[in-house]
């Protein structure tokens, strides 16, 4: 021991406190999808738009919607919006809407809302309080990876389950999208698997009706769920999602959205999806103007059809890659695309926020899987989003892994925790011990390392094990302990999920009548898949 830690304590050089176990420190849970940070301060941010570029592209949103419009080919929807000062287009269908009516729909729309769960303790503010995000599953797709062998299949109303199951569980999970099942009638595969997700979670689920039939079906399951109507309309612990068809078109059906989630007092999440180089110029920010476009021309159509319904800015962005022709989510071009939209939207007009934050263009969870999602989900994140959906998605949201989704959850709990901004101050560097510090000193026994080690990121999934350890375990890593979660997460789910039986009967005798009307309403065109 040196002189200098031998020495005894004088006015210059106090006594280290140490602390007992009569004294600990506190330890605090880590922040997730519904428990709040302890710290909160401004989140880290990252964007490509200044204020010039982002005045800019606001201007030509107005112009677009102005001066050439888009189309509506819902009566009722078309009517409503002439009344309040839309003009006719250059072709039948086509309306313009004035700068006025577009500046008053922005101005009216709620900057916040709460997206609901079956209890209290599921319920998430958006955005959030402490300036984080939330994640949810991703939707819509056909395909399956089995967490037991890695095999491929259609999604089918077991696979959705189990989807359930693993999202139930996951902490950085706030809600979770409904699939596309097989095994259904087609034109209510929307309806059949709803309510088995519904049945599955205790967490908000998103909605996505396939049919302008289906709309209201789908809404009566919620209710059901949710205790009745008026349960909904409290706590609305559904939320639905209404898409534009790029480019600057509108669908009968996602019209119709607007209008029933303004009876049930639904929020909704206005969804542009559109591709680069296919239905938007090959541009990120051409990708972006297209996008915000639409949302803003959805925000006036809410505005008009169903005032002070919640809408959540939803841009979805790809790009074409122009030697095969597919769609890209995680490309250079569609990681651009999406920082610009969420800045534009979050940033620009103050919307509430939500975009693909996870998610590959590969169809495995391997290697390359990790680094593009890894990749999105920091780059939306500081750009502002308060949703980063698409968690388990793989082949550009075409396929679901319950494996991939377990990884996601820990990527997004490190996310959230990397967004938290030091606080610099004299006590975070702990200044004064640093200007005492011994020769050959320390600062193990430190109050401020036994305070700061309390608040360290702990890994969930991903591993720190030495060599030594790895080899014993026979090379066991995160893809494993994440299948293991994954797997227990399915074992573990109540066999008759979690809504009473007569809720569960309601809902079946529901969706019976569904098959039955929807099926004879598309007769000779449907097929069970």
């Amino acid at each position: 021991m040196s002189p200098e830690q031998n020495a005894q304590p004088t006015p210059d050089n106090p006594a280290r406190k140490r602390r007992g176990r009569k004294n600990p420190p506190v330890s605090r849970a880590s922040a997730d999808a519904f428990n709040m940070e302890h710290v909160i301060g401004p989140r880290a941010g990252f964007g490509f738009l200044d204020s010039d570029r982002m005045d800019f592209l606001k201007e030509r949103v107005l112009r677009l919607l102005e001066d050439y419009g888009m189309m509506i080919v819902h009566p009722k929807a078309h009517a409503a919006l002439i009344k309040a000062g839309a003009r006719e287009g250059s072709e039948a269908g086509r309306l313009r809407l004035p700068r006025e009516l577009v500046h008053e729909a922005l101005a009216a729309t709620p900057k916040s809302t709460t997206l609901a769960g079956k209890t209290r303790a599921f319920d998430m503010p958006l955005p959030r309080p402490d300036r984080g995000f939330i994640l949810r599953t991703g939707t819509g797709g056909h395909g399956y990876v089995d967490p037991r062998d890695a095999s491929y299949r259609n999604v089918d109303l077991t696979a959705a389950g189990e989807i359930a199951a693993v999202a139930d569980t996951l902490d950085q999970v706030g809600f979770v999208a409904h699939p596309f099942v097989h095994g259904v009638p087609e034109v209510t595969a929307d309806i059949h698997s709803y309510a088995r997700i519904t049945n599955g979670t205790r967490k908000h689920v998103w909605m996505q009706p396939y049919q302008k039939e289906n709309v209201d079906y789908l809404l009566k399951i919620a209710a059901i769920a949710a205790g009745g109507e008026d349960q909904l309309r409290a706590h609305p612990s559904t939320s639905t999602i209404t898409c534009s068809f790029s480019p600057l078109e509108f669908k009968y059906m996602d019209t119709e959205v607007i209008i029933a989630c303004g009876k049930y007092g639904v929020p909704v999440h206005a969804c542009s999806l559109p591709s680069g180089g296919g239905t938007a110029p090959l541009s990120a920010p051409s990708m972006t103007l297209m996008a915000v476009t639409e949302i803003v021309g959805m925000i006036t159509m809410a505005h008009v059809l169903s005032p002070g319904l919640p809408v959540i800015a939803t841009p979805l962005m790809f790009a074409l890659d122009m030697r095969t022709g597919s769609a890209l989510q995680s490309s250079v071009e569609a990681l651009q695309a999406a920082s610009l939209s969420i800045q534009l939207v979050k940033h620009g007009y103050g919307l509430m926020a939500h975009t693909y934050g996870s998610g590959s263009d590969t169809p495995d969870a391997d290697h390359q899987s990790m680094a593009e999602r890894a990749m999105l989900m920091q780059t939306v994140a500081l750009s502002g989003a308060d949703i980063l959906g698409g968690i388990g998605q793989l082949e550009c949201a075409t396929v679901f892994s319950p494996v991939q989704a377990v990884l996601d959850n820990e990527i997004g709990a490190m996310t959230r925790r990397f967004l938290r901004t030091p606080d610099i101050s004299d006590e975070s560097l702990n200044f004064d011990e640093m200007m005492k510090v011994a020769v050959g000193g320390h600062f193990l026994d430190s109050d401020h390392t036994v305070a700061g080690c309390r608040d360290q990121f702990i890994p969930n999934v991903f591993q720190r094990m030495g060599r030594d350890d790895y080899e014993a375990s026979n090379r066991r890593g995160a893809f494993e302990e994440a299948r293991d979660q994954a797997l227990n997460a399915i074992a573990n789910a109540p066999e008759n999920g979690i809504l009473s039986q007569d809720q569960q009967k309601e809902i079946a005798d529901l969706a019976a009548v569904a098959d039955k009307h929807i099926v004879e309403v598309y007769a000779g065109n449907v097929d069970t898949i």
